[in-house]
């Protein structure tokens, strides 16, 4: 799958304004900060293609980002403290717009920081993911911030809590691309495996 040629397509900020969804779908979530719009860029190589925000919660819309064989749909930070209770709610509004719609998820990407235990939002959006049987990999982001010893316990961490349901979990960071090659076969398997049905 050529991870190259992308280019930015669309961008939502009410279920309203959704583009109809023509190709295999790729969704990243994770709550502001996590590094979604790192792992975007690394995906695909390219400086800024997503915008990296010093400031969390900026991304308020749902982007969509074209490739050849799919969409990548970059869904807005969740969890970040200085929004409005409004804002929160419109944006709840648009990605649960967006999960009801007939789309064609091929993958949900739902991020982690590495370093934490998930938050109580992560574990509402990855109960979500059970509970809907979206097809989804956790990926744990910022694991080079981790010493040998802090790596070898998160990582013990993360495989108890994922091993009774049987979630793939792969560290990554956007620094040394630690994890970017498992994650981009995982995204071409799971286009390919929706491209054929």
């Amino acid at each position: 799958m050529n991870f190259q040629t992308v280019e930015f397509e669309a961008a939502a900020g009410r279920a309203s304004q959704l583009p109809a969804s023509t190709l295999p779908e790729v969704v990243f979530s994770g709550k502001s900060n996590v590094g979604k719009s790192s792992l975007l860029n690394k995906l695909v190589n390219r400086k800024a293609l997503a915008r990296v925000s010093a400031t969390p919660g900026k991304t308020a819309t749902i982007n969509f980002y074209r490739l050849q064989q799919c969409r990548f749909v970059d869904l807005p930070g969740y969890g970040y403290a200085k929004v409005s209770q409004s804002e929160k709610a419109r944006w709840g509004e648009l990605v649960e717009g967006y999960f009801a719609q007939e789309r064609k998820i091929a993958l949900v990407i739902q991020l982690l920081d590495m370093r934490h235990k998930p938050t109580a939002d992560d574990q509402n959006m990855l109960q979500f993911l059970l509970d809907t049987g979206h097809p989804f990999a956790v990926v744990c982001t910022k694991c080079d911030k981790l010493n040998k010893s802090e790596t070898a316990a998160q990582t013990a961490y993360f495989q108890e809590l994922f091993a009774e349901c049987q979630i793939p979990f792969t560290p990554f960071s956007a620094v040394k691309g630690t994890g970017l090659q498992e994650i981009q076969e995982r995204i071409a398997q799971s286009v390919a495996a929706l491209s054929e049905i």
